[in-house]
């Protein structure tokens, strides 16, 4: 089963780490990477832009009105996601626990299983 790790953490707070810090969890985001695509389960994953860089489109009477900016105020931010194929909910959860944001108490990942794409068997 596929599960999509949505990654939320606080927007700035890697800039506020020393280099070594940063450098630390960087590593440890490779050494999982590394893991994930030796044991397969891993189908992709990206960081995302600055929430900065975002527009959000919602209709509006009837219109599309497309607006700057992330759809609602929030003190984290969707900063990327990674796309796992594992045998359980469990083994996701167990993956999105190990993520340096989650374990150093700076983010959280949200793990949702992707539908298939006939979309019924949830």
């Amino acid at each position: 089963m596929k599960y999509m790790l949505l990654i939320w953490n606080r927007p700035g707070f890697v800039e506020e780490l020393a280099e070594q810090e940063r450098n630390a969890i960087f590593g440890e985001v490779d050494e999982i990477m590394k893991e994930l695509t030796e044991s397969g389960e891993l189908v992709g994953g990206q960081a995302l832009a600055d929430p900065s860089q975002t527009r959000t489109v919602r209709s509006v009477g009837g219109r599309a009105e497309i607006t700057d900016g992330p759809f609602m105020e929030s003190k984290e931010q969707f900063a990327g996601y990674l796309m796992v194929d594992c045998d359980s909910p469990e083994r996701a959860a167990e993956i999105a626990a190990s993520w340096p944001d989650v374990r150093r108490g700076v983010g959280v990942l949200e793990v949702r299983p992707v539908m298939d794409e006939a979309g019924t068997e949830m």
